[in-house]
């Protein structure tokens, strides 16, 4: 890459206030890798932090879904973190995320938990090495991030969003242990819903849908899902539950997965699920949103609750794998809304948040 080649990167300013700037293409340090990016897309995260809801993260540089492509290789990076060879012109999916390896609870093995794990994404673009998040020409990956060489076989979209939406449920069901034969609730239908019926299916699960958005229930029958529970219909809680106890035989859900994103799905989820289930929470990510809550609903049916932010940073290799292997069996394309252009940013987000795309993307286009 020439030394003067300079990229751009939509920066967040301000609350819903994005600049495009521009700023010379760094060279990797040992151990790194200098991407362009092929594809990213607007995740729900973004929404909340260009909204200004998020607890942590204002002022940066934007995205963290992307398929990226290896145009400058750090010393000592010949594989990817599979021990797969990597060469420039390769794509490649990283986690968004790091894992230090050195804060307390990477030294417990609980890389998901690492304390430094947004360490990198939250500097200003004036920090070196400037492309700290993927809405942008180029993304730098940092030696303890792990990357992963993309299979042929997925298509971009789809690849771009396996660090998130897909890998982030593949890690929630199996620490929850989902097995064959169970059944699955899963509130809300968007695109981690959908991936959560994807995996549960190939688990050899039940899925049940709670959702009332028409195409989101469409789509799910696309995915394969078992049952919808349609709240246009079934519109209170107690009908919804009912409801699925009948699906149940009358117990309710071995396991509830919460990717609604709201705190009324978390609190209605116990009346869903059977005496000593298990509920994966995986949507409300953003604190001061609150709901009334009985908590006696888990005691009483001793329900174990998991919540997942992260996921190991081995798991996106395995996600991978589980999109390479099951991509012609499920629309996984559908979830990928249109490109936009960079300097379109603004408007991809805008869409997002409107709900009139479900994952808008942002194609660079460059030229290879």
């Amino acid at each position: 890459m020439p030394t003067n080649a300079t990229g751009r990167l939509a920066y967040l300013a301000g609350e819903r206030e994005v600049e495009i700037r521009e700023y010379p293409v760094p060279d990797p340090e040992p151990g790194a890798l200098v991407t362009e990016v092929v594809r990213a897309n607007v995740c729900g995260s973004e929404l909340h932090i260009w909204n200004g809801t998020h607890p942590l993260l204002d002022r940066m540089v934007l995205g963290h879904e992307a398929l990226c492509r290896v145009s400058d290789l750090g010393e000592g990076v010949t594989t990817d973190y599979d021990g797969e060879p990597i060469a420039e012109g390769d794509l490649v999916a990283p986690t968004y995320f790091v894992a230090c390896g050195k804060c307390a609870a990477c030294g417990r093995g609980e890389f998901r938990s690492c304390e430094n794990a947004l360490s990198h994404w939250v500097k200003h673009p004036d920090e070196f090495p400037h492309f700290h998040g993927t809405f942008g020409t180029h993304y730098y990956v940092h030696p303890e991030q792990y990357f992963y060489k993309v299979p042929e076989n997925i298509p971009e979209g789809v690849a771009a969003a396996a660090n998130c939406a897909l890998t982030q449920v593949l890690f929630g069901l199996e620490e929850v242990d989902l097995s064959y034969g169970e059944t699955v609730v899963i509130q809300g239908g968007g695109g981690l819903g959908q991936n959560a019926i994807a995996v549960a299916n190939e688990f050899g699960a039940e899925t049940i849908l709670v959702e009332g958005v028409e195409e989101r229930i469409e789509r799910a029958r696309d995915f394969g899902v078992d049952h919808v529970v349609d709240f246009r219909e079934y519109d209170t809680v107690e009908a919804r539950a009912d409801r699925v106890a009948e699906l149940t035989d009358g117990r309710g859900a071995d396991i509830g997965v919460e990717v609604a994103g709201v705190p009324e799905a978390f609190a209605e989820g116990p009346h869903l699920l059977r005496n000593g289930a298990r509920y994966l929470e995986i949507g409300n990510i953003t604190p001061g949103h609150t709901t009334e809550f009985d908590p006696a609903l888990l005691t009483r049916k001793n329900i174990q609750v998991t919540p997942t932010m992260h996921y190991d940073p081995w798991y996106l290799g395995k996600g991978l794998d589980f999109l390479s292997r099951t991509v012609e069996r499920y629309p996984y394309a559908e979830l990928i809304d249109a490109g936009f252009d960079l300097v379109d940013v603004s408007t991809a987000l805008q869409k997002a948040d409107d709900r009139e795309m479900t994952r808008p993307s942002l194609v660079p286009g460059h030229e290879h």
